[in-house]
Order: C-alpha cells, then sequence, then structure tokens
C-alpha cells in the first residue's frame, strides 16, 4: 500500500517538474511532440534538399554567415587581442537564429509548394516584427552581458605573465564553462522560437516559453541536435569559415522541419 503512495506521488512529482514551464502562468505554451532520439538527422537530410532545391537563396545567405565570422577574425587580428575570439565565437551563436529567419521562410515556402525567392525571404522579418526586433533585442542583450562576463574574466589574467597555455588555461576553462552556461540558455529560449514568431502571430514570451518547453520535454534528443549544431560550427571554423556557406543553410533549413515536427499543430503538417 505505502508503496504504491510512493509510485503514485513520484509520479505526480515527475508530472509537476515535466509541466512546470506550461503551468507558469507567465504566458500560453502552445503544446510540443514528443520527439524521436534522432530525429535531428532526418531534418538534417531535409534541409540538404531545401539546400539543392534553392541553391541562390541558400548561397546568399550561406556568404552572409561566413562573412560574419571573417569579420570577426580580421577584428580580433587588427587589435591583437587574441582572447576575445572566444566569446565573439558565443556572440556568432548567440545572433545566428536570429539572422537564419530569411532560411526558414525558404523551407515554409517548400512547405507550401511555393517557389521561395530572396524578396519573399527576406521581406520574413516583418511579419510579427515587434516580437521579432524584441527577440533580437533580447539575443543583442545576452551577447552585451556575456561580452562583459568575459571582459571581467579577462580582467583577472595578471598582465605580468606571458600568454602561455600553462597559465592562461584556468581563464580559458572559466570562460569556457561560463560560456557553454550562456549558450545552452540562448539554446532553450531560441530553438524553435524565431520560427514561431515567423509562422504564428503570437507575443515574444510565448514563442520563448514554447520553446523552452520543447527543449525540456526532449532533453535527449534535443542534446543531440545541440551536439550536431556545435559540431556544425566547430567544422565552420576549421575550415577558415568557408565551410558556413553550406553549414548555415542546411542548419537552418533543418531548425524548420524540427519546429515542424516539435511544436503541435491544429492541422497536420507535412514534411517537404
Amino acid at each position: 500500500m505505502s508503496q504504491n503512495v510512493e509510485q503514485a506521488s513520484e509520479t505526480k512529482k515527475k508530472q509537476e517538474e515535466e509541466n512546470a514551464i506550461e503551468s507558469s502562468g507567465i504566458a500560453r505554451v502552445i503544446p510540443s511532440a514528443t520527439l524521436d532520439k534522432f530525429a535531428c538527422f532526418k531534418w538534417l537530410a531535409l534541409g540538404v534538399e531545401d539546400f539543392k532545391k534553392a541553391k541562390f537563396v541558400s548561397t546568399f545567405y550561406g556568404v552572409i554567415f561566413t562573412l560574419i565570422p571573417i569579420g570577426i577574425f580580421l577584428l580580433v587580428q587588427a587589435s591583437d587581442f587574441y582572447l576575445v575570439i572566444f566569446p565573439a565565437m558565443i556572440c556568432f551563436m548567440l545572433i545566428g537564429p536570429y539572422l537564419a529567419a530569411g532560411l526558414y521562410d525558404v523551407a515554409w515556402q517548400f512547405e507550401k509548394k511555393r517557389k521561395p525567392s530572396l524578396r519573399h525571404s527576406l521581406k520574413a522579418m516583418s511579419r510579427n516584427a515587434v516580437n521579432e526586433w524584441g527577440f533580437g533585442l533580447v539575443l543583442m542583450l545576452l551577447m552585451i552581458f556575456w561580452l562583459r562576463v568575459a571582459s571581467i574574466i579577462h580582467a583577472l589574467y595578471p598582465s605580468y605573465l606571458d600568454p602561455t597555455f600553462f597559465n592562461i588555461w584556468p581563464f580559458l576553462t572559466l570562460g569556457t564553462i561560463v560560456g557553454a552556461g550562456f549558450v545552452t540558455l540562448v539554446f532553450f529560449i531560441s530553438a524553435f522560437t524565431q520560427p514561431i514568431l515567423l509562422e504564428r502571430k503570437v507575443d515574444l514570451a510565448t514563442a520563448v516559453l514554447t520553446s523552452m518547453n520543447a527543449v525540456w520535454r526532449n532533453k535527449i534528443p534535443m542534446l543531440i541536435w545541440a551536439c550536431v549544431i556545435g559540431f556544425s560550427v566547430f567544422l565552420g571554423f576549421v575550415t577558415f569559415f568557408v565551410a558556413f556557406i553550406v553549414i548555415m543553410p542546411v542548419l537552418g533549413y533543418a531548425t524548420w522541419h524540427g519546429y515542424i515536427e516539435t511544436i503541435e499543430t491544429k492541422r497536420e503538417r507535412k514534411f517537404v
């Protein structure tokens, strides 16, 4: 008898934890589906097909995503301030979801069996402008806050020490841990926020909490997806950003397909 009571209590507690975001009372949370552990690889395959079907538009956005890190790299070289490369990489990952709005629009047009165009995709951010720019502001504030934290960590480094790996590894470790925390937070709030705002007339709080709830309910599949994104970004950096011409559009399209599969709708969605 007592064992049944304990099991019922544990089940209730687990349900409360899973529904903590949905029952927060802050905003409406759109229900999410339960994903297969390796669902992200299907999204990637669909993203590759979208790239092939819209090579010009995809390459246009891919070049933009390539020029941004190149600009960061040249800025670091010009300033001779190499420790800033780590927060700069985090900044690139912070603003990436916002800049991908045009790519989401391309995948959406394919879903509606329309031919995507560059002009149409560039107008994507105007559909829910107030909340979309609000989301951009949130990302910008997080980026600025991270830069300030990174500056404080750098200020702790004694100026009289040579910048050898033995001397700087504690600061690199601390910066990596703090940076990982920021990236995790941004991943939670941005995994599906931009696609939601692009397609639906909802407020920013609803979109953010829906994204957080979807990630929280699908921890393992989304962890694998986060690792895929992280590896893709790493691959882009080790190829001196050239790989971003293909990687970033494919990730953008894959994110849209992930949104279709994860965030529930009244009508059944189809992959194309």
